[in-house]
């Protein structure tokens, strides 16, 4: 297949029979017009920690600079639409977003929601203290009326977990976030830091009557165990291969195929966990591209016998069906 055909493929939408819309940070869409959809990636994070995290701490014009170039070779590249992983407290900044998407013309989904992986590095006081159910109240009205006083609202819900079993805090964000997902419609995108995580996850969905679906497994490569992909998949949640790169090629190729040979391609999502400008570092550090996986990984899968059909699945169908329920 050249690159023209290419784009052609990837280019036309994603028809469903009830089409949803979601919210990008530029306003509500529909799901059919997110295209090619890359679905975790970074334009920026600050590491310093929930304590100390401030948008002081940088210039917006300089994350500007260095992440419109690479946002403009990945409209080249036929992507249409970015879903941007940065959770708050982490430096998730949702006016910065919506000014890189006008500019770059790439529609780009934020998220709600804390992040309680990294040994809760990134979970702000007040989440030991409130309840799962004070938790969700805030990531709700984020959903509802937007993030502070932007406007602006997510497209989902971004969590984090350390390996398993849950801990206190991890278990009480997992709660809250399927509260949120109950009012909102929005999936539980949770950074999981293996299987057995990713099954306490299943559980906790389970005893509260959610279904599976709404649970994005975010980080499954770190699960070496590629039964464990299979289980999680057959109970009917998502899995997310998203540290697609170089390094590592053959075990993506390898994981993804088989999991498309078992019948789980509707479930399947790839992305690359790419960019990013980070805060405090000399000149933001370095910004990774977003193309590799256009340039480099498709190809491979196509060489291994993936059809253009089953491409385009994994990068437009399988990302509009996971926004579908999201209520704009």
């Amino acid at each position: 297949m050249d690159r023209r055909t290419f784009l052609a493929l990837m280019a036309a939408p994603a028809r469903s029979a009830e089409s949803g819309m979601v919210n990008t940070v530029t306003g509500p869409v529909s799901v059919d017009q997110l295209g090619t959809t890359l679905t975790h990636e970074h334009v920026m994070v600050d590491f310093i920690g929930a304590a100390e995290v401030n948008p002081s701490r940088y210039d917006p014009k300089d994350v500007m600079a260095k992440a419109l170039p690479r946002l403009a070779e990945l409209k080249k590249a036929g992507c249409k639409t970015m879903v941007e992983c940065t959770p708050a407290f982490i430096g998730r900044d949702v006016r910065l977003l919506q000014r890189v998407s006008k500019k770059s013309g790439v529609q780009i989904i934020t998220n709600t929601g804390y992040y309680g992986a990294a040994s809760d590095k990134f979970v702000p006081e007040h989440a030991f203290r409130e309840t799962a159910e004070q938790l969700a109240a805030r990531w709700i009205a984020e959903a509802r009326q937007g993030v502070g006083r932007t406007g602006i609202r997510p497209g989902f819900i971004k969590t984090g977990v350390d390996s398993g079993p849950l801990s206190e805090i991890d278990r009480k964000l997992i709660v809250a976030a399927t509260i949120c997902h109950r009012e909102t419609g929005l999936r539980i995108h949770a950074h999981t830091g293996n299987g057995a995580a990713a099954l306490d996850i299943l559980r906790v969905l389970e005893s509260l009557k959610v279904d599976p679906s709404a649970y994005v497994w975010v980080h499954a490569q770190n699960e070496k165990n590629r039964a464990v992909h299979q289980q999680v998949a057959r109970a009917g949640a998502w899995v997310s291969f998203d540290g697609v790169g170089p390094s590592g090629l053959d075990m993506y190729v390898a994981a993804i195929t088989e999991m498309m040979g078992a019948g789980f391609i509707g479930q399947l999502l790839i992305s690359q966990d790419s960019g990013w400008y980070r805060v405090g570092e000399k000149g933001g550090g370095k910004f990774s591209g977003y193309t590799f996986l256009f340039e480099a990984f498709l190809p491979v899968l196509s060489k291994r016998g993936v059809t253009d059909e089953q491409l385009k699945q994994l990068t437009v169908t399988n990302p509009a069906k996971l926004f579908q329920n999201s209520r704009a």
